[in-house]
């Protein structure tokens, strides 16, 4: 006999999410910045179990459950797959030396008179070039904070700029994880996230840069001693450095510009980044392969792929470099697919009964315009860094929740996907308790309340895409032909 099905109610739509902030909480409280390393993955399939609990109870069979799960994993593979390979792109792209004349070009616009004005640019550089805002506060944002106490700049000031520069470069780089995350929770793809955030996410840098310009007027620094000399020194002594290295990454510029697919656009650039090691680098194959003086054919293939697939770096004479040139190739991607796949279980359970189908029509009885579902998203992405302590959470679980409503608007899945960004990814910063906030602050030595005023593209951003949305600006319809 089939059980009648019966539609949840607001406040056991609302269970699995109290459980997920909960145990959250707990994780963050217990594991610190590891609760990336598998405790919230676990969290996450626990609380799709009690929503699934939930849903028998409401008459859904495990086939509905089940069905709701796969759905929403396949909707996400493209999105996995393309992480997998910019793991590998990633790790090319070092050994050619590509990565590396970012930064080393990047590190050369410092000037000490503009010097908040230049950090936050080469902060975003940097970032642009890893994916990772994480790993430039590691590294150049260490040297930053130093160079800026010598000047007498109040660290807060010069936290604020290497985070939004940080910050910045993480969002619109496509080697960012949770820029690859953000398309896959709204449905939309990666260079089409990436274009529409550029829509909102370049003003707020903009006023951004203005900010740090000025104040760098007012306070002018004490001393021209920039500390980069260094870092330049070490990365030329050990890679070729030479504007030619930017011919590949111009390439897949102009792949993405000319719409060429994600997938195949990624792994021409791999491959040309492979090419360009073994004209350029050399040395830099034999050192990865580790296999002795001479470079054959079999350690050419060995450093070559381990490169791609493995966690590799560059041994230099700084340590500093050493730390920002490493690469956790495609097995560093599988955390981050890990996350996915738990949270598309949670997602898809969630879907299946039911649950985010009620949490978005109270939502969508308050929502009248455009502008009001934008902002309601940017505050959901905002509560789950401040509730979740976890800027992944704060993109997946309103992306799962947001998906539909959008569609029943007729809005594109890159208004979503931008808002998640817009919120989700850079306010994570700013709360002392969320794993970003709390790994920042410990890293830079500045506490999180102190440099969280001075760190101005975070806070622009979701004002930013909020405003957008009440003025209809770049709001794209479903159906609607790209600008």
């Amino acid at each position: 006999m089939v059980k009648e099905k019966r539609e949840a109610s607001l406040l056991q739509a609302f269970i699995p999410i109290i459980f997920l902030i909960l145990f959250l909480s707990i994780n963050v409280f217990i594991f610190g910045d590891s609760a990336l390393d598998g405790s919230n993955q676990i969290v996450l399939i626990l609380s799709g179990a009690v929503a699934a609990v939930i849903a028998f109870g409401l008459g859904y069979s495990w086939d509905d459950i089940l069905n709701g799960v796969t759905k929403s994993i396949n909707s996400a593979m493209p999105s996995m797959l393309i992480l997998l390979l910019i793991g590998s792109l990633a790790g090319s792209w070092l050994i050619s030396g590509i990565v590396p004349a970012m930064i080393y070009y990047g590190l050369q616009i410092l000037n000490p008179s503009i010097f908040l004005f230049a950090a936050c640019i080469v902060c975003a550089i940097v970032s642009m070039a890893t994916g990772s805002s994480w790993t430039t506060s590691a590294t150049v944002g260490i040297a930053l904070i130093g160079i800026g106490q010598t000047m007498g700049i109040h660290e807060g000031w010069v936290a604020g700029a290497i985070l939004s520069g940080a910050y910045f470069g993480d969002k619109m780089s496509p080697l960012s994880d949770t820029t690859n995350l953000a398309p896959a929770m709204a449905g939309s793809d990666l260079f089409t996230h990436i274009k529409y955030m550029a829509y909102t996410t370049i003003p707020s840098i903009t006023i951004t840069l203005l900010i740090f310009l000025i104040a760098g007027f007012v306070h002018e620094p004490a001393s021209d001693e920039i500390g980069t000399a260094a870092v330049l020194q070490a990365i030329d002594d050990k890679f070729y450095i030479s504007l030619s290295l930017f011919i590949v990454p111009a390439i897949v510029i102009i792949m993405i510009v000319k719409k060429v697919p994600a997938l195949p656009a990624l792994l021409v650039g791999t491959l040309l980044g492979i090419i360009q090691a073994l004209i350029c680098q050399q040395n830099i194959i034999l050192e990865v392969a580790g296999m002795g003086d001479a470079l054959g054919w079999e350690v050419i293939y060995v450093g070559c792929m381990k490169a791609l697939y493995g966690s590799v770096g560059v041994e230099t004479s700084n340590a500093m470099v050493n730390e920002l040139l490493s690469s956790g190739g495609m097995y560093g991607m599988l955390n981050t697919v890990w996350l996915i796949l738990s949270a598309m279980v949670f997602g898809g359970i969630m879907e299946g009964g039911g649950f985010l189908k009620k949490i978005a029509a109270a939502i969508i009885k308050v929502v009248n315009s455009t502008g009001s579902l934008i902002a309601s998203t940017a505050g959901s992405c905002i509560f789950f860094n401040i509730t979740a302590s976890d800027q992944y959470l704060a993109i997946v679980v309103p992306g799962r929740m947001y998906a539909d409503i959008y569609r029943e608007k007729g809005l594109a899945p890159e208004n979503l996907s931008r808002t998640l960004e817009d919120s989700g990814t850079v306010t994570s910063v700013l709360i002392p308790w969320n794993t970003c906030g709390a790994y920042h602050s410990s890293v830079l030595g500045v506490g999180t309340l102190t440099f969280a005023p001075y760190c101005f593209f975070n806070i622009i951003s979701p004002l930013m895409t909020v405003l957008f949305g009440y003025l209809n600006i770049k709001i794209r319809k479903l159906g609607q032909k790209e600008d």
